[in-house]
């Protein structure tokens, strides 16, 4: 602490002043309220003077929108209900939730952390929420819900400060989303739309897109991004941190003062055994299903993924907790009064209100901004500018990582984002001798770093919910300054690793060259 604060004035006046300024918006309902008035007003005078963007691949104009306008307002009006029960986080974010709910309100997952991690040495806990963050993609959009919530688990069943973990696992999960050494669907999302892209120049011939064509990268940031990530929530995000108060801990007063306990009991200790045991026979016969040639767990034409399985993964892992929690609860872990689930599924679903009552406002802002084209508008704008301005080589793969961080702060989607700028900057850069691995590799970095700062990232508000049951007085300013530091570092580590593979001309992916032959 002491050396903290003896070495890091600069920093502090910076994080402080992103933290007051921040703090001083208004609620983040109010927030999204306004930017939704303000999308509104700029997308009609933009619609006024006839504003249009040339997509690639499309041969007309496509034309801005206005939002006040006969056909923009009856468009809102018609839309509004059907844009909020239609948002992609919102179904995962509430089916995963009420899981969580079960295993965590019945105790099993306080036991289950005080059991694995009895014997781990707590300086060694931030690297290890750290790298499982890192590799949170392969969760897909789960691990922004599940993994921050099991840190603040790990991190109070070793004696440390539970938002650190959360707040940590979070930025790790956010900022890594795009690297990591497992192999995920964000990949192959991903990957198609740069074939796609790719496709748009037929001439050119030498190179060959495949799902781990980045494989390479990624896994030497999986490597490397956690050992930063957990320096930080080690030195940095925990010591910044108001001290906390147990008397705040969603768990403090579970059954029979579970939470209080440091070590688990006999009984405790054998239901866990058989529970794990059942969850991972169900997880086990689960993923065989998945894996059997034929099965209509399967995608079309047999593929892995996307497939049923995968696209329900929300409610495989919830039903996995909500599993693993009820056995625990029948075989003797908690009492009587925790074995009763329902409540537990309420006080869940209870929790998150605030995060549902946020997601009416963020998917009506997103919907004008898709509806009105304006997001393309601006998109494509940034890219030409970038190709306009004569960038080749590395040049026009920083070009890529600035403006995907850029546009990433407001099309939080990184399947939107790289559909739009990839049919420029893939182009782009084969005319410059770049394939479209390189591309890929720079659109990566772009995605990930900034994805967890932005007001516009839906999860950031689950995050700051789940905080605030530890340290109430936490606001998004706060959240927001500790997770800067992160943001940067990752960045750099980021930059600096693409960097190596360009000038070294080291393959991104089994048979993926930097260069075009």
């Amino acid at each position: 602490m002491k050396l903290w604060e003896r070495n890091s004035p600069p920093l502090d006046g910076l994080l402080g002043r992103v933290e007051r300024g921040v703090n001083r918006l208004p609620n983040p309902f109010v927030l999204f309220a306004g930017i939704f008035c303000f999308v509104a007003v700029l997308s009609t005078v933009i619609s006024g003077f006839d504003g249009s963007v040339q997509v690639p691949g499309e041969k007309n104009p496509t034309p801005v929108l206005g939002a006040l306008t006969p056909e923009g307002l009856s468009h809102l009006l018609g839309t509004a209900i059907d844009s909020f029960m239609a948002f992609p986080a919102l179904g995962p974010v509430l089916v995963i939730a009420m899981g969580i709910g079960v295993a965590q309100g019945t105790g099993a997952l306080e036991c289950l952390m005080r059991v694995v991690f009895l014997r781990v040495s707590r300086r060694w806990v931030p690297y290890l929420v750290a790298f499982v963050a890192c590799q949170g993609h392969v969760l897909a959009d789960s691990a922004y819900i599940l993994l921050p919530s099991l840190a603040a688990i790990v991190f109070k069943a070793v004696g440390r400060h539970p938002v650190a973990g959360l707040l940590g696992a979070f930025v790790c999960v956010g900022s890594g989303y795009d690297g990591g050494i497992l192999l995920g669907t964000l990949d192959v999302t991903t990957t198609g739309i740069t074939h796609s892209a790719a496709d748009l120049l037929p001439g050119i011939d030498g190179y060959h897109i495949h799902i781990a064509m980045n494989w390479f990268f990624t896994a030497a940031t999986g490597l490397l991004l956690p050992l930063i990530g957990g320096f930080l929530i080690d030195r940095v995000l925990e010591p910044r941190l108001a001290p906390w108060n147990p008397a705040h801990d969603p768990a403090h007063s579970g059954p029979e003062g579970e939470a209080a306990e440091t070590t688990a009991t006999p009984a405790q200790r054998r239901a866990l055994l058989i529970s794990a045991a059942v969850t991972l026979v169900v997880a086990a016969a689960a993923v065989t299903a998945w894996l059997l040639p034929g099965s209509p767990l399967r995608g079309e034409g047999g593929v892995l993924a996307p497939s049923p399985f995968v696209d329900s993964l929300a409610l495989v892992l919830s039903g996995l907790f909500f599993l693993f929690g009820l056995v625990y609860a029948r075989c003797g872990g908690v009492g009587k009064e925790a074995r009763a689930v329902y409540p537990h599924i309420i006080g869940a679903v209870r929790d998150m209100s605030g995060f549902v009552v946020l997601v009416f406002a963020i998917a009506q802002t997103i919907n004008l901004l898709t509806w009105s084209n304006l997001g393309k508008f601006f998109a494509i704008g940034l890219a030409d500018g970038a190709k306009s301005a004569g960038l080749g080589g590395f040049g026009i793969l920083l070009a890529v990582v600035l403006v995907t961080s850029l546009l990433n702060l407001v099309i939080t989607s990184g399947s939107a984002l790289w559909s739009i700028l990839g049919t420029v900057m893939v182009p782009a850069g084969m005319l410059l001798g770049l394939s479209p691995a390189a591309m890929h590799a720079a659109f990566r970095i772009g995605d990930s770093v900034t994805g967890a700062i932005t007001p516009m990232q839906v999860f950031l508000y689950f995050a700051l919910v789940s905080a605030q049951k530890y340290q109430p007085e936490l606001r998004l300013g706060t959240v927001i300054s500790r997770l800067v530091p992160f943001a940067l570092a990752f960045a750099t580590v980021w930059t600096v690793i693409l960097t190596g593979f360009y000038f070294l001309d080291l393959p991104l992916g089994p048979g993926a060259p930097i260069h075009l032959p």
